[in-house]
């Protein structure tokens, strides 16, 4: 999933070096509204693989992104994509590892999520929000090449590369903003997850009943 923005930034970052006879894998490539592939196959990677959940328009294998290091293996692709899918993975630690561990020495990832002021959407669930902060401390074992904001709705986008030699940071503690809890939290539990969902049906049942304005935020 793109939006214009997230397009934008792949045709301005990706260069024909980043690509061209390359390996690429997108995480997370159902093509719902827009998609780099278009930009990225301009430039003739050697082999493209896009993986999501389900099999649909730009999904090649189904594949969760918290087993894609298990699928295809240490240092295996030249770049990795991955738009609109941070937020909604639960374990983004593992998630993020496996990005990292994936690509080979000075392979480049491209990252697109979204920020504290996005609404809640379901694939299956949401989870966090990103801020450039936050990807400046996640990947301060890469060499980030561009941080922006997307201009359009609350959003980050991120290209940066793999050094040699690579040291894993350790981000085991650290805290991002959970829109289930309305707070930054080290992780997410079913519990969360099970209130959440009962709050927006409480909240939905009580917008039916009250009279206009006297739901609180």
């Amino acid at each position: 999933m793109c939006n214009k923005a997230c397009i934008d930034f792949g045709r301005t970052y990706l260069k024909e070096e980043d690509v061209k006879g390359k390996s690429v894998i997108e995480v997370g490539s159902f093509d719902l509204n827009g998609s780099l592939r278009p930009i990225v196959e301009a430039f003739h990677p050697i082999s493209y693989i896009g993986v999501d959940l389900q099999m649909g328009p730009g999904v090649d294998q189904i594949c969760d992104a918290h087993d894609i290091l298990d699928r295809f293996g240490y240092g295996t692709f030249d770049l990795l994509i991955s738009t609109e899918l941070l937020e909604h993975v639960r374990d983004w630690r593992k998630v993020i590892s496996n990005f990292k561990h994936i690509l080979k020495t000075n392979g480049v990832l491209i990252i697109t999520t979204r920020s504290k002021g996005f609404y809640y959407h379901d694939y299956p669930t949401d989870f966090w929000r990103y801020e450039i902060s936050d990807m400046q401390t996640i990947f301060s074992d890469f060499i980030i090449e561009v941080t922006e904001k997307d201009p359009i709705e609350p959003g980050i986008f991120i290209k940066a590369r793999k050094p040699n030699p690579f040291t894993e940071n350790e981000i085991t503690n650290y805290q991002l903003y959970s829109i289930l809890k309305d707070k930054h939290a080290k992780t997410i539990t079913q519990a969360d997850i099970y209130l959440f969902k009962l709050r927006s049906v409480i909240r939905q049942f009580l917008s039916q009943i009250l009279p206009a304005g006297k739901l609180q935020s």
